[in-house]
């Protein structure tokens, strides 16, 4: 994906949750597939997005991603929030039910 087809999906999906992580980071790889099952299931509607943040050095740049994980969720174009490294999930979904309710009712 490049970013150009990036920055054309966060305009016209929704939402889009971008995920970055590294290959050599157990972190990444430990949160990945709980965030996955966590947003089909509350956040069925936002496109997610998985990137491997060394293979995808110009997306990563453009979006100010410096360390893995990262995931940054954009709502109706426009980013809304970004967690980086230690990340709840239950403070996550938290800030993004009501907002992503309201878009998708």
């Amino acid at each position: 994906m490049t970013l150009e087809e990036l920055q054309i999906t966060i305009r016209e999906e929704v939402g889009v949750l971008l995920y970055f992580s590294g290959e050599h980071c157990s972190v990444c790889h430990a949160l990945r597939p709980k965030f996955k099952e966590v947003f089909d299931k509350e956040f069925p509607q936002l496109k997610q997005i998985y990137l491997d943040a060394h293979d995808n050095a110009e997306i990563s740049a453009h979006f100010q991603v410096f360390s893995v994980p990262t995931m940054i969720v954009f709502l109706d174009g426009r980013e809304f929030v970004r967690e980086g490294r230690t990340v709840s999930m239950y403070q996550l979904t938290d800030k993004l039910k009501r907002p992503y309710g309201m878009m998708t009712e």
